[in-house]
């Protein structure tokens, strides 16, 4: 996403007998002014591009790239993405109950947590009844500011949708993923002053929240929260842990948000919508992130005080191992390319968003507004019309409603 999680790959690449990565430089007209091409091995089997950071800037680059692998009567194809697997990799804010500083993850659901309502915290209402209550009995004891669209309590599912509050992956592929990011071995890089650090976390009470936090970098399979705002605290990372388990349909005791960004959504959304016209195959995608920084403090320290003055030490190994889990994800698929991944990984799960647009039926949410059947580009033969209709039907039956899909 920016310029120092590209160079760990341009300088290690060349020593692991798969390449050199600006062996080949193309410009593609929309990428970002910072990182305007992208770069090839030799071979043209491995390429990378760095997206730019936001969300906008991630959306904007990689509508570019698909868009320079369509042939039109203006351009001709410059990439042709239709068996490519897509790596998004990038360091992350960390969640310290279920991984640490340096500790790699690889989501099965990417969230837009912050696409809700947000009232200031400082001005929540008491318990009392308000004068327009809606039906409730008196406002909830609410503990966030953050409201979903439509509901009326973080622990209401949102009524009003815009389809990208959840991406879900392809779990099987990274199943697989997760297994080759642990194959090479050798431990992922850590450091005395990141230990140094994490330890600070086991003093956390109840005793035992935090474990995760205090022990060496490590990969796990887990979720990422994606919103443009950075945060930090205890508080606003809670209310998102519960956002990522009520909008995946999660049980209260199952927490996978574990990782914390800001591109992952977008990047996602415009492969979903390219695959819708062809271009790529949204099953092909992975999402990998490491931790920089905890989400949150560890006991005795403010959120202020944490986000701004605290000196975590872990943006040098989280670079180090993006590059050490993400090189045996791509040495994986490029040497068993014939054998398994070529052919591509069937997906077990249900893959896309919340409108169903890829087919099947959300396993969280209201269910497809296409019917099961997916959208079509075209609008025609997929429903589109009759989808939006029926979006708005989801709309008016729930605002007034009590927030929560059954």
């Amino acid at each position: 996403m920016f310029e120092p999680e590209a160079d760990i790959w341009y300088k290690n690449l060349p020593q692991s007998g798969l390449g050199d990565l600006l062996a080949v430089n193309i410009s593609v007209p929309g990428l970002s002014p910072l990182y305007p091409q992208v770069h090839c091995t030799a071979s043209g089997d491995i390429c990378q591009m760095t997206a730019g950071e936001s969300e906008i800037n991630a959306a904007t680059s990689l509508t570019s790239l698909v868009l320079g692998s369509s042939s039109s009567a203006c351009s001709s194809a410059q990439f042709d993405l239709h068996q490519t697997y897509f790596l998004a990799a990038g360091i992350a804010g960390v969640n310290p109950k279920l991984a640490t500083l340096g500790g790699v993850a690889l989501a099965r659901f990417a969230v837009q947590v912050a696409l809700q309502y947000e009232v200031d915290a400082r001005e929540l209402p008491t318990a009392a009844a308000s004068p327009d209550d809606h039906g409730k009995k008196g406002n909830p004891n609410l503990t966030t500011g953050y409201l979903p669209y439509g509901g009326f309590a973080p622990s209401d599912y949102p009524t009003v949708l815009y389809g990208t509050e959840v991406l879900e992956l392809n779990a099987a592929l990274r199943d697989k993923a997760v297994d080759l990011a642990r194959r090479g071995g050798a431990p992922l890089a850590d450091s005395a002053q990141v230990a140094e650090h994490r330890a600070r976390y086991a003093a956390a009470k109840p005793d035992g929240i935090y474990d995760a936090a205090t022990r060496p970098p490590a990969v796990h399979a887990c979720d990422v929260a994606t919103s443009d705002v950075y945060y930090s605290g205890t508080l606003l990372s809670e209310a998102f842990e519960n956002t990522t388990r009520v909008w995946t349909n999660q049980t209260e005791e199952k927490i996978t948000y574990c990782m914390t960004a800001q591109e992952d959504v977008a990047v996602l959304e415009v492969l979903l919508r390219a695959h819708l016209w062809g271009l790529v195959d949204y099953a092909r995608a992975i999402v990998l992130r490491t931790g920089s920084n905890f989400d949150r403090p560890p006991p005795g320290v403010s959120a202020y005080d944490h986000l701004r003055h605290s000196d975590q030490n872990g943006f040098d190994v989280a670079i180090e191992n993006l590059y050490l889990a993400g090189s045996e994800i791509v040495r994986g698929i490029v040497t068993d390319w014939e054998c398994t991944y070529k052919a591509g990984v069937q997906p077990t799960n249900y893959i896309g968003d919340v409108f169903g647009s890829l087919g099947g039926t959300p396993d969280f949410g209201p269910g497809s507004l296409f019917a099961g059947r997916g959208a079509c580009a075209d609008g025609n033969s997929g429903g589109g019309t009759a989808a939006g209709r029926r979006s708005m039907r989801w709309r008016r039956s729930g605002s007034a409603g009590a927030g929560r899909w059954k």
